[in-house]
């Protein structure tokens, strides 16, 4: 068994999809219709375009709004993505604008920092040290 697709809740994909491409990196993978007005939108990593793909899903549930809110609310986010070096990620992504609610924090073999999605998340960036 191994992990195929995971998702995040997106307000609005098409900013979503503009903030995982543009400012993060990914790349679309997938875009089809899906009723009216949303779509099986995902993205993957450029380096591994094969690999697991991270869906854009659409936070239209009643559920999805507390849930989110409650996790931002506490400071946890959502998901993580792995990065090769977090100081490194973290000095490129705010020369694009991206606000951050952790800086980066080194916790025994682990960096870590955290910032804002703009899509109604917040999501972890980590290295471990080799």
């Amino acid at each position: 068994m191994k992990i195929h697709l995971t998702s995040v809740l997106v307000d609005d994909q098409t900013q979503a999809l503009r903030f995982y491409t543009d400012v993060l990196g990914f790349v679309k993978k997938h875009d089809v219709p899906v009723g009216e007005k949303d779509r099986w939108l995902t993205v993957v990593s450029p380096e591994d375009p094969d690999g697991t793909e991270l869906l854009l899903e659409p936070a239209g549930h009643p559920a999805a709004k507390a849930y989110r809110e409650a996790l931002a609310a506490d400071g946890i986010p959502l998901t993580q993505f792995a990065v090769d070096d977090v100081r490194a990620e973290y000095e490129r992504l705010r020369e694009h604008g991206v606000r951050f609610t952790q800086e980066p924090l080194e916790m025994g073999p682990v960096t870590t920092a955290v910032f804002d999605d703009t899509c109604g998340n917040l999501i972890q960036i980590a290295t471990r040290a080799a």
